[in-house]
């Protein structure tokens, strides 16, 4: 049996996304106040506590008083996937509607977007998130992680490199949360998690029960956007990366967690055992967020759902949101500010 989405396909939503750098963070916070909304960060790290400089986490400050959801919400060495953030989002969402609040979600990570707006396809059961979680599923987990107790994680990346090799290639070593996430999808499908992921694969959804989303895109000429993202990298280390991550490893948390190896604390981690210099680990650390800006917007063009602007063009987003609502929700249901 199927389960039903949690929050009503009728709920209006929008989405502010865009690859990292372009601007986002600013123009929820204009847009936010004028629409009496309230902001859900789509973002894979920014879940994280004590992950800030490197992940580029709004500060109290710059929330400029509107509020934030699923900022901050797990240890560094806590599981945090997909799954979780479908049902966090939703309950968010729901709690902002209820409120009389609009929800806007931003960041930069595709494919929990798309899960949270298509419904999840689970490996563990083969529907929806919220079914029955199929009991081999802890077995196949527990053989894992006793294998790599046993054996150690190069011995595990060969095995995923000889059943998944594009998940291996793109999977380091270290991180040892996704290269056992990758062997265990295998065991359960008996197909790669590199094929899974390609397609998006979603459970077969009815067209009701998708969530209507009004999505705006965000993007700038390619030199204007790795100038911004050369910019952010060199602010990153000079407003203090290398301390977080030293503080990070004194609260004891290791080096082969799966945030420890995000663009920039891996960096960091680096610099830190002599790796490299600091200039090098600054042209490194820019190199490999053009790398990541490059991947995002690939999987954002493939979604002609998104209405593309530029950060500046502030009224022409905010006139289609308007429209947008207006066609979605009826005036009286949603509170909405002057803009």
């Amino acid at each position: 049996m199927k389960p039903n989405n949690i929050l009503s396909s009728a709920i209006p939503l929008v989405a502010i996304i865009g690859p990292t750098a372009v601007g986002k963070t600013g123009l929820v916070l204009e847009l936010a106040a004028g629409l009496n909304a309230e902001v859900i960060s789509v973002d894979s790290m920014q879940v994280y506590r004590y992950l800030n400089i490197g992940t580029a986490k709004p500060t109290t400050a710059e929330m400029q008083g509107v509020r934030h959801h699923l900022l901050d919400l797990v240890n560094p060495d806590e599981d945090y996937h997909v799954g979780r953030f479908v049902v966090d989002a939703e309950k968010a969402c729901q709690e902002i509607s209820g409120r009389r609040r609009l929800p806007i979600l931003t960041g930069g990570t595709g494919l929990y977007l798309r899960s949270f707006q298509d419904g999840l396809f689970s490996m563990e059961t083969g529907n929806l998130n919220g079914g029955m979680i199929d009991p081999g599923a802890e077995k196949i987990r527990t053989e894992l992680k006793t294998a790599l107790l046993e054996q150690g994680r190069d011995v595990l990346h060969a095995r995923l490199a000889e059943i998944d090799p594009v998940s291996a290639a793109r999977i380091h070593p270290n991180d040892t949360s996704r290269l056992l996430r990758g062997l265990e999808v295998y065991e359960l499908s008996g197909r790669p998690w590199s094929a899974q992921l390609d397609r998006h694969e979603i459970a077969d959804n009815p067209k009701e029960a998708r969530k209507s989303i009004l999505k705006i895109g965000l993007m700038v000429d390619r030199e204007n956007l790795y100038e911004r993202i050369n910019r952010r990298t060199a602010q990153m280390l000079d407003g203090g990366l290398i301390e977080e991550i030293e503080a990070l490893l004194a609260m004891g948390f290791g080096r082969e967690l799966k945030p420890m190896q995000a663009l920039g604390y891996r960096h960091g981690l680096e610099f830190l055992a002599g790796v490299r210099d600091q200039k090098e680990t600054l042209r490194l650390m820019a190199q490999d967020t053009r790398h990541y800006a490059k991947r995002q917007l690939t999987w954002f063009r493939r979604d002609p759902e998104i209405n593309w602007f530029r950060p500046e063009q502030i009224r022409e987003i905010r006139t289609l949101i308007a429209e947008y609502l207006d066609r979605n929700l009826p005036i009286s249901t949603l509170s909405r500010q002057d803009t």
